[in-house]
């Protein structure tokens, strides 16, 4: 029972590492999309965005499912319990993760000025590389037991929050010229739902980094402020 339960585990995590780079890996693609500052992308690389999406729905279900029979089949201790939980939480966060991306990938697409798109893309792209980091370090947190990582990336949502401020700044600044228009307004407003999304990626890579010092202390540390 030991040893099935023990490779039953094993399968898990082989699944949800797959999963996890899965979604570093659209995030790295859209990244190097958005810094060309174009809101038109090459067809493949939109393709290739639309079918990873479709992987990962499908690899989602197939590891929650791993989850729920492992913890009915083998009765595992807590220790391990909680690693399969924290590793569940983690799935629906980058789950979500991966949801965003294609948002983000709308928004760029439904932007009626590229000129107005092309100024503040150096903005959105930190944004995005920023949470994208985020992300990255709450992952390995998780499967490296490294709590520091995980309170840097709790730290580190602010500084995303601040660069969502910034780009905003810059967009009602240039709203209220005299050229604005229809067409503009609602470029802004994509804008701004693009990088509140980019924004929520980084809450999402903050629920991770929890999951992971639950897996690592079982310690829930979940709406506590950090000492």
């Amino acid at each position: 029972m030991t040893l099935k339960k023990d490779d039953a585990i094993k399968a898990i995590m082989s699944d949800f590492e797959e999963f996890a780079n899965l979604v570093l890996h659209q995030l790295d693609l859209l990244e190097t999309l958005i810094s060309t500052g174009e809101t038109k992308f090459p067809k493949e690389k939109s393709k290739e965005l639309y079918d990873n999406e479709n992987t990962l729905d499908k690899m989602e279900v197939k590891i929650s499912d791993k989850i729920i029979n492992t913890i009915t089949l083998y009765q595992p201790v807590a220790s391990d319990i909680r690693k399969i939980m924290a590793c569940y939480r983690i799935i629906m966060s980058l789950e979500r993760v991966g949801d965003m991306v294609i948002n983000v990938l709308n928004f760029v697409e439904s932007i009626k000025t590229p000129e107005v798109y092309t100024k503040l893309s150096e903005v959105v792209s930190n944004m995005l590389i920023q949470s994208a980091n985020m992300v990255n370090k709450a992952l390995l947190a998780f499967t490296n037991d490294d709590k520091d990582y995980a309170i840097w990336t709790i730290k580190n949502d602010a500084v995303v929050d601040e660069l969502n401020k910034k780009m905003l700044k810059k967009a009602i600044k240039k709203s209220t010229s005299s050229n604005a228009d229809k067409e503009l307004l609602i470029s802004f407003i994509n804008m701004n739902s693009m990088v509140s999304t980019i924004e929520r990626i980084a809450d999402q890579a903050t629920n991770i980094a929890e999951a992971a010092i639950y897996s690592i202390e079982g310690k829930d540390i979940r709406h506590k402020d950090l000492k």
